[in-house]
């Protein structure tokens, strides 16, 4: 892994990781998907390759504060339906990485970004056009909904382990199979805490998580806590539709940024 680390980044590098941190712990906590911005952020600060095992501690640190806020409002079937899926997405990805190098990591997450932002924009779309959901989602009891549990797993599965980028299709896999606020919030807090952890020993195989990676994670975790408080104050107060708009026009200039530097 590149050493550029806390000792090779100015402080304006810094903070600009610093406040990465801090938007992963209001995502796991408000608004999943947000740290899409994150990634982006770290994407740019370090090397692209480098930057998913860098992030990946602190969304573990997101995941475990997401636990505790929201851990009785989890849906353990649709959980236990995804994750078969999301491992063959993730050992997909781990071979991805084995073959690419850094300019096709970063060109990846570019394009990854961008078509996160188009799903994001067209499950905001189809969700205002449906009617109102159930309290006990219960779509992945069907045919169609293990289908569809299956290839949103994939998916989520890949982009997760290449990008650390599978808020948004689990998010719109989340609200198609009909969860309210509280269900979304802890479902997807327990799934990316097992996922996430999954990730781990491959990350470390790969060589994207090493001593100077996890210093760095160490100085940049105290960030996520703030955040995380900040969410859980304002999951029902923050206005989301102009949230979630400046957080597509975000994710999109991240993108482009990545595709063209």
């Amino acid at each position: 892994m590149n050493t550029m680390t806390l000792w090779h980044m100015s402080g304006w590098e810094f903070a600009a990781l610093a406040a990465a941190a801090l938007l992963v712990g209001f995502s796991k906590t408000a608004v999943s998907g947000a740290n899409t911005v994150s990634l982006a952020i770290f994407a740019a600060v370090l090397p692209a390759r480098a930057s998913t095992g860098v992030l990946l501690p602190i969304l573990i640190v997101g995941d475990v504060l997401a636990v505790l806020t929201y851990r009785r409002h989890a849906h353990w079937p649709t959980l236990w339906r995804l994750f078969p899926a999301v491992a063959a997405g993730v050992v997909i990805g781990t071979l991805f990485l084995v073959w690419a190098d850094d300019a096709v990591v970063r060109t990846s997450i570019g394009a990854i970004l961008l078509f996160m932002a188009g799903v994001t924009l067209w499950r905001r779309r189809t969700a205002e056009a449906s009617p109102e959901a159930d309290d006990e989602p219960d779509s992945v009891a069907t045919r169609s909904g293990r289908a569809k549990a299956r290839s949103y797993g994939v998916l989520g599965g890949f982009t997760t382990m290449v990008a650390n980028a599978g808020g948004p299709v689990m998010s719109m896999y989340l609200l198609s199979a009909g969860f309210r606020k509280l269900g979304f919030l802890g479902t997807s807090a327990f799934f990316f805490l097992i996922v996430n952890v999954t990730k781990v020993p491959f990350s470390v195989g790969l060589g994207l998580i090493d001593g100077h990676s996890l210093m760095l994670d160490a100085a940049l975790a105290a960030f996520v806590v703030p955040g995380a408080f900040i969410g859980k104050w304002a999951v029902n107060r923050i206005n989301q539709r102009l949230f979630e708009q400046l957080v597509i026009a975000a994710t999109i200039i991240g993108g482009l940024q990545l595709l063209l530097r």
